[in-house]
């Protein structure tokens, strides 16, 4: 009988499906790592001795160390901060705020800051920071 001509054994052949489906992972997790949503500027939190963990927040309020503020990922004035707060508070008296200050800005400016969130009427606020390196 005729005997088939095999083929040479070629391993790149085995390899090329196992090298396909980790580009199309590695695409997968590049595209995906990009969802989230940034900060409008950057910030440098003040670094901390306590390791608790966060709890689900409500509306997050940035200060940058030139002294611009954010709130909830938008860039705001100061009057029209306090006023979003009033309104949250008015709305539910539950809302919880956290602050996320630059650990470069001024203390007098995080300060009135902090003032102009009394003002507006937040009894309790949590001052978001991170572990120190001697953690």
């Amino acid at each position: 009988m005729f005997a088939r001509p095999r083929r040479p054994r070629n391993d790149d052949d085995r390899i090329l499906p196992l090298i396909n489906v980790v580009f199309l992972l590695m695409i997968f997790f590049m595209l995906a790592g990009r969802l989230s949503a940034a900060d409008p500027f950057k910030i440098e939190p003040t670094r901390s001795a306590s390791t608790g963990a966060a709890e689900p927040q409500e509306a997050i309020i940035l200060m940058g160390a030139d002294g611009r503020l954010a709130l909830d990922g938008d860039v705001i004035e100061e009057d029209a901060l306090r006023a979003s707060v009033a309104k949250r508070l008015a709305d539910s008296a539950a809302t919880r705020f956290r602050l996320k200050a630059d650990g470069q800005a001024e203390a007098t400016k995080v300060v009135g800051l902090l003032e102009l969130l009394r003002e507006a009427g937040v009894e309790k606020l949590r001052l978001m920071t991170v572990p120190g390196e001697g953690q």
